[in-house]
């Protein structure tokens, strides 16, 4: 029988002695990373970093992200204006919005270069801004909160701006021919019935025709208007179809706004109004002034006319008296060269 070996005892000795112990710098912390792993990690931190940046890029490219870019850098007259003026009430209670609660909505820019950039839409929103900034001083004031668009022709940008004002706060009829002209002036669109179509593809075709109708008073006195997006639809219609029916007037038209030389928007207005009532009864004149009536038909002796449109006749044996907001120094004009040419 094989012979059983015996187990020594514990050695006590052995763990009290007093060599060192292995040093243990991290004692309780995980061990350092092998360097695989560390290499790996930061490629996953740099391609990450990557990724934001090209959204952050794309999000800039696409309109997605809000710039604060500096207000001299923005070139307000990059595209014709379609605003010709603002309301002066309506633009200083903007003006008290931006003071008390800053900008809430960002303009439209387009990159002209590194540091340029030209104004697609929100012309209030910059022009307050920089009246502020001139009569504050103030920093606040020295930047624009803007979004970058890229349309890929200046026709996209045209575009842009009508279809922010028509939504934000309607332009008037004459502001959008005028918009449109000024397209085709620039060789934006081949001609105006282009301009119209695509500048206001929303619109129906009977505003469209109406907007066209305005290009007439356009091209007649656009130098001349100081107040023209006052003009109502109705006025300018009857204006243009003048104008359009009869392109000696235009020169009358002409005349009759130097001559007033309006100060404000009711002054023009009562012009426009009463060249209109002057050119429509000179032809009522030539006709005998009455023209619902025939000759033979109008009353002898005294009596009186009232035309419905700005001039009223009373005569007697030997007089005729023209009264009314229609009797205006244009028509006091022509009235005298028929009454020399139809002697």
């Amino acid at each position: 029988m094989a012979k059983r070996k015996r187990l020594t005892p514990a050695q006590t000795d052995y763990l009290g002695t007093d060599a060192p112990a292995p040093e243990t710098k991290s004692m309780g912390l995980a061990p350092p990373r092998a360097p695989i792993a560390q290499v790996a990690g930061e490629a996953s931190a740099a391609a990450a970093l990557q990724e934001l940046a090209s959204e952050v890029r794309r999000a800039k490219e696409e309109g997605r992200m809000i710039q604060i870019l500096p207000e001299a850098e923005i070139e307000a007259d990059y595209l014709v204006r379609d605003r010709i003026l603002a309301d002066d009430a309506e633009f200083q209670s903007l003006m008290n919005s931006l003071r008390a609660r800053g900008q809430q909505t960002p303009i439209e820019v387009v990159q002209l270069d590194q540091s340029r950039y030209g104004l697609i839409s929100g012309w209030r929103r910059l022009t307050a801004l920089r009246r502020l900034l001139a009569e504050t001083g103030e920093n606040r004031f020295a930047t624009v909160q803007a979004i970058l668009r890229q349309p890929e022709t200046a026709a996209d940008a045209y575009v842009a701006m009508v279809e922010e004002n028509e939504i934000r706060a309607g332009l008037s009829y004459y502001e959008r021919a005028r918009v449109a002209a000024r397209a085709v002036e620039q060789g934006v669109y081949p001609s105006e019935k282009l301009a119209l179509q695509r500048l206001f593809s929303t619109a129906s075709r009977a505003k469209r025709s109406k907007i066209g109708s305005f290009l007439t008073l356009y091209r007649a006195a656009d130098d001349l208007l100081r107040f023209a997006p006052a003009i109502t639809e109705r006025l300018g219609l009857a204006l243009a179809k003048l104008l359009a029916g009869d392109p000696e007037r235009v020169a009358d038209l002409r005349r009759a706004l130097r001559d007033a030389a309006p100060k404000d928007a009711a002054e023009e207005i009562t012009c426009l109004e009463n060249t209109l009532a002057g050119v429509s009864h000179n032809k009522a004149l030539k006709r005998g002034l009455d023209t619902n009536k025939t000759r033979k038909d109008r009353p002898s002796g005294s009596g009186f006319v009232r035309s419905g449109s700005g001039i009223d006749m009373s005569y007697g044996r030997h007089t005729v008296t023209l009264t009314g907001a229609g009797v205006t120094d244009a028509f006091r004009d022509r009235l005298l060269d028929w009454l020399k040419t139809d002697a």
